[in-house]
């Protein structure tokens, strides 16, 4: 399957090294399967006066993988993020992460969450009304050299 990565730069090689700390699914190097989701993220970039790039790549999954996948903004995925971004390492009993993105709206409803001003419940009906985007996350990087090769980039 094709999978999109949005940068400011050409990532023929990804990795798990650049990756940011305490993000939704943990540290690891991120894609999703919606092009059209990667394509509004690089506009970040160019908005900063940066290029925008679409990296492309093939992903080809194998059995015996270990993957979690979130199919909706739930209570599992709820406490899966709250975990990551406060920094426990949860995320390293997978290779791979699929699910939900927290996105601007979601991530207002997350901040509210974690800062103890709305109760679990209220968040889980909040996050009911939201239409997930989608996000992997590799968390390993010899999943990353056997499964995702890199195929070509755009420049937006």
């Amino acid at each position: 399957m094709l999978i999109y990565h949005a940068s400011d730069i050409v990532v023929n090689r990804p990795d798990v090294i650049h990756s940011r700390e305490h993000l939704d699914f943990g540290r690891g190097f991120y894609a999703t399967v919606i092009q059209e989701q990667a394509e509004r993220y690089a506009q970040r970039f160019i908005l900063r006066g940066r290029r925008g790039i679409l990296n492309i790549y093939e992903y080809n999954p194998a059995a015996g993988l270990k993957v979690k996948e979130f199919g909706a903004y739930d209570g599992e995925w709820l406490d899966f993020v709250a975990a990551c971004r406060m920094g426990e390492d949860v995320y390293k009993q997978y290779d791979v992460i699929s699910g939900g993105i927290a996105n601007d709206r979601v991530f207002n409803t997350l901040d509210l969450y974690f800062s103890n001003q709305m109760a679990k419940e209220e968040a889980l009906k909040r996050l009911s009304f939201e239409r997930p985007n989608h996000q992997l996350c590799f968390t390993s990087q010899e999943v990353i050299d056997r499964f995702v090769t890199f195929i070509e980039y755009k420049e937006l």
